[in-house]
């Protein structure tokens, strides 16, 4: 790169700090340290934007390529059948967990889903690259980003594995950081954390910060007040996503009063349904006038369910609407909660969401397996 190169990424590094500080998210100004220091460019040699309902690949050959990778927002950065399969989450939200991390000086921290190797890059910017442990499901892009990781100057431990496992070789960790949706966070996770340890996660379309208890046999925590959107856990060659299961020739029919606007528009709503209907994906559809008129939910379970006209029509292993229905129903009567008063307890039995007290569950829909 010239000289003149150089100086842009400089700039564009420098760029990116100030826009996270100017946006209120940045609180620690070690942060500010990391996110100038990292190249994220090194890390995102191409990736695909959507312009105008397109899929535009990036490449370090466009004149743009620095201003799109510096930007505030996430980039896809892998394609499996035109399906995104990796990314780079955004900086801004990136922040915004790693500041619920919360870690210290001599930290050790245990990293789910490498991805690029930009997250990781920042954790050994701030620890050092001997106290961080990233673990990819995908062969491929773990040794992408080892190598990137190297060539800028990073030598944390990259392991291959299910992110679900953890990496017990390198326990115990003093923090956690996922960076891809579960639907519930792994009880594996418990033994491979300190008591008193945090676990930052995604769950649904939030992100929950548990506290390892003084035993070590449970963690417990909130969500944090920020939207969070992740690619989901998968297995190696898979999207993660549940393929829509098509319209099947019969299911159950009946009518709903519920608005579809009040569904579709309300984006924590649509987080509430996140936590009760666990993966699952919603969709709609619109008339010209901007109006919704149909919606349609699917999970990996074969659960299906499409409402028009006021009909619903569902099948499968779990009546998707009658969860919607069930979620919007909480959601109301509560006085539609943010995030921030939702919370999840985990044992080595399983996970318990709750709303603003561990006391009071929230009933959840999991897909059945």
């Amino acid at each position: 790169m010239t000289t003149h190169g150089e100086q842009r990424v400089t700039q564009s590094r420098t760029a990116l700090a100030d826009d996270l500080e100017a946006s209120g998210q940045l609180a620690d100004p070690v942060w500010r340290k990391a996110f100038e220091a990292v190249p994220r460019h090194r890390f995102v040699p191409e990736c695909w934007v959507l312009t105008g309902g397109e899929r535009r690949h990036v490449t370090s050959a466009d004149p743009d390529w620095l201003d799109v990778v510096y930007s505030d927002d996430a980039l896809a950065t892998q394609l499996t059948g035109g399906v995104a399969t990796s990314s780079s989450t955004a900086p801004g939200l990136m922040l915004v967990m790693l500041q619920a991390l919360d870690v210290a000086d001599g930290h050790r921290v245990l990293e789910i889903a490498t991805g690029t190797g930009y997250n990781a890059a920042l954790l050994c910017e701030r620890l050092g690259s001997q106290r961080v442990v990233t673990v990819e499901v995908d062969p491929v892009l773990a040794r992408l980003a080892e190598t990137r990781l190297r060539s800028s100057g990073f030598d944390p431990l990259v392991r291959v594995g299910d992110g679900r496992d953890g990496c017990p070789a390198g326990a115990p960790y003093d923090r956690l950081i996922a960076t891809c949706v579960f639907a519930t966070v792994p009880a594996a996770w418990l033994e491979q954390v300190r008591p008193t340890g945090l676990i930052v996660c995604p769950v649904g379309w939030g992100t929950v910060r548990l506290v390892v208890t003084d035993d070590g046999r449970a963690a417990e925590g909130r969500f944090l007040p920020e939207g969070s959107y992740f690619m989901a856990v998968r297995e190696a060659g898979a999207t993660g996503a549940p393929a829509h299961p098509g319209r099947p020739g019969t299911a159950r029919a009946r009518t709903t009063g519920l608005d579809l606007t009040d569904v579709t528009s309300d984006e924590a709503f649509r987080f509430v349904l996140s936590l009760v209907a666990p993966e699952t994906l919603l969709s709609w559809e619109r008339a010209d006038d901007g109006q919704v008129t149909a919606v349609e939910l699917w999970g990996g379970d074969a659960a299906w369910a499409r409402v028009s006209g006021g009909t619903v029509r569902q099948t499968g292993p779990r009546l998707l609407w009658d969860a919607v229905e069930a979620a919007y129903a909480l959601y109301v009567e509560n006085g539609r909660p943010g995030r921030e008063r939702f919370g999840v307890t985990v044992t080595a039995a399983g996970q318990r969401v709750w709303l603003d007290t561990p006391s009071r569950p929230v009933p959840v829909v999991p897909a059945v397996v």
